[in-house]
């Protein structure tokens, strides 16, 4: 750091495609004096810089920006260091997609085969990163939004402890559609369960319990990304609202069929308009390139998954959710945001280390669950489950064992099967030179 007061943000991955949505969030707020972008990749870090460069033009007090390929050079000094790695690229998504849709399973990138697959060859890395942090930077505050989110933040945290927090904007986004359905501006929330794996149970605006008489309205309910999914019998039925991602639980074998007749997977249509854009980015008008990428990726999210393209989708998130947690930590203006933390005692029957996606309190001295929560009845089998397959993941990157590897893909319950998870190892082993290491 050049100065005491100096605030360094340290982005690693930062060439990857939605970095100029963090740098855009600090634009006009003087929380970070400098931006300092890590990749390994050089053409792609050398175009967001530029795109960055461009988002800069003109405004006041933006934060100095340095893009480097030397890790230690950009962690050196960190106040804040934003973990957004993809091991194996997109190409690996396509991989993790591609191979589970043959087996006849779901290959989302943070659910089922795919998510396991993503999981076994990047907490490795994600480790590795979290060693050099606790040596270079060890005073560093770390997000974390390297999916699969909550499993990523609990690898980082046996080297980090509490510095390092998860974030995720499902839980937050349906909070926020949840409030403007039921035509309040705030509210309080009981949110819970795992990162892509949690539940809306409750809103009360301090006088009455919202969610009951908005679960008894369909045009209400129907008129949010959720309500649309799941459909307001169903959410009515449940008595809670799931996260967006509970779709692929409930909905399996349609999701599945679904992305089969697909003339391309969500990963093969990301890598195919990054290619291009990528190449756009060299042109004369950076962020005129990157944003129409970025509104066509938002248009079309979850549009496999039913929801069609869309005009109206709410894209980004996440940023404004690490801006909020950056400023209440440097500032200890106290706030509170839905987060992946150490449990604690939150969720009853998962122990205090295990990630959970929670509501907490964050201030200078970091994020701490605010109540206990109850999973739904439904739920409960399914977080323990998911949890266990975590822990089998994290045992099988430490240990480089494929049996355990293999126990980690047959015990999820997408899968359920020891030879379909000896199949699908084997068969990722082969693509992935990423898992080169289990043995």
């Amino acid at each position: 750091m050049t100065g005491p007061e100096m605030r360094r943000l340290t982005i690693v991955g930062g060439g990857g495609f939605r970095v100029p949505l963090v740098y855009g969030a600090l634009l006009g707020d003087r929380l970070i004096d400098e931006v300092v972008l890590h990749d390994v990749d050089h053409r792609r870090l050398a175009a967001i810089e530029r795109v960055l460069h461009a988002q800069a033009a003109g405004v006041a007090h933006a934060p100095r920006i340095v893009a480097t390929t030397d890790l230690t050079s950009a962690l050196s000094g960190a106040s804040f260091v934003f973990s957004a790695i993809r091991v194996g690229g997109l190409a690996g998504r396509v991989v993790d997609e591609e191979v589970a849709l043959s087996s006849g399973v779901l290959g989302q990138e943070t659910v089922g085969a795919g998510g396991v697959s993503y999981g076994l060859r990047t907490v490795p890395v994600a480790d590795a990163l979290a060693r050099r942090i606790s040596l270079v930077a060890p005073d560093a505050w770390v997000i974390n939004f390297t999916n699969p989110a909550g499993l990523v933040t609990e690898a980082m945290g046996r080297h980090l402890g509490d510095r390092v927090i998860g974030i995720c904007d499902s839980p937050s986004a349906l909070v926020r559609r949840v409030l403007r359905a039921s035509g309040v501006a705030s509210a309080s929330v009981s949110y819970g369960g795992l990162n892509h794996l949690g539940w809306l149970t409750a809103v009360s605006d301090g006088k009455r319990e919202l969610l009951p008489g908005l679960l008894e309205s369909p045009a209400a309910v129907e008129s949010f990304e959720e309500g649309r999914l799941f459909g307001a019998e169903r959410l009515r039925a449940l008595g809670v609202i799931p996260n967006e991602y509970l779709h692929y639980y409930y909905d399996h074998d349609d999701l599945v069929r679904r992305e089969r007749a697909a003339d391309e997977t969500r990963g093969a249509f990301l890598l195919r308009q990054q290619t291009s854009v990528y190449a756009d980015l060299a042109g004369p008008d950076p962020l005129s390139a990157w944003e129409r990428a970025r509104r066509q990726r938002d248009a079309t999210y979850m549009a496999l998954e039913g929801l069609g393209e869309r005009d109206d989708a709410e894209g980004g998130g996440y940023e404004q959710v690490a801006l909020e947690l950056m400023t209440a930590i440097a500032r200890d203006v106290p706030a509170e945001l839905i987060l992946n933390v150490r449990n604690r005692g939150t969720i009853a029957f998962l122990d205090d280390d295990a990630v959970v996606e929670v509501p907490c309190r964050v201030d200078a001295r970091g994020a701490v669950p605010v109540r206990a929560f109850e999973v739904p009845e439904h739920g409960v089998a399914l977080v323990k489950q998911i949890k266990v397959t975590e822990r089998a993941v994290l045992d099988a990157a430490s240990t480089g064992s494929r049996a355990v590897a293999v126990r980690a893909m047959a015990g999820h319950p997408l899968i359920d099967s020891v030879p379909l998870g000896r199949e699908l190892i084997a068969e990722y082993q082969r693509r992935l030179p990423e898992l080169d290491y289990l043995r």
